[in-house]
């Protein structure tokens, strides 16, 4: 498998020299990185021509790298059924930076799209319907950037007397606990070794 990975890596490299970064194998995948300005381009040669015929898309996704330049790894991920192949594309991407969108090379990257730019805020340039799709209209923020707090800004209730939904800002209702992670037998005759509480100040 790898052998045929390899040659997979060094066709592509050597028909697409200008939009390859890097090709990389581990764990039995083939990963090439590209610039983000030839995804389409590149992503339609790996469509189209016979020695890939990556004509499936199974995934995209993006990941978030907040201590970057290029905040952003957008991720695609395809599959040979012709060739009996996977095959994962990145491209770094910069938080002011739009992502060409691929609805015109493979029309079912249209609700992932909606769900990268619902989740972490990327913008596609060329996309037909640009707009959440998980979260609701009035949502703010992008919950899968690292930066989101963990309870969010707002939490949503019915409300019986004006009979709708309704925003409110996140309130607590307890302050964050204290863990004792000491041992959990309080009452045991013995006490293991490492398990003895400091003595009270």
């Amino acid at each position: 498998m790898t052998d045929a990975l390899q040659d997979l890596a060094a066709h592509i490299e050597a028909k697409r020299p200008s939009d390859v970064i890097s090709t990389d194998i581990a764990f039995g995948e083939l990963t090439v990185t590209i610039s983000l300005s030839s995804a389409p381009e590149f992503i339609e040669f790996l469509r189209d021509d016979e020695s890939c015929k990556f004509s499936t898309v199974v995934d995209i996704t993006a990941i978030d790298w907040p201590q970057r330049p290029a905040r952003f790894d957008m991720v695609w991920m395809f599959l040979s059924m012709y060739r009996n192949q996977r095959i994962r594309v990145k491209a770094a991407v910069r938080e002011d930076e739009m992502v060409p969108s691929l609805v015109d090379v493979h029309p079912s990257a249209n609700w992932f799209e909606r769900e990268i730019f619902d989740m972490f805020g990327i913008l596609f340039t060329g996309h037909p319907d640009l707009r959440r799709i998980l979260t609701d209209y009035g949502f703010r923020g992008y919950p899968l950037r690292k930066d989101f707090p963990t309870t969010g800004y707002v939490e949503m209730r019915y409300d019986e007397v004006l009979k709708r939904c309704v925003y409110e800002p996140v309130k607590l209702t307890q302050d964050y606990r204290q863990f004792d992670f000491l041992s959990p037998w309080e009452g045991a005759q013995y006490v293991l070794p490492g398990d003895e509480k400091p003595a009270a100040k």
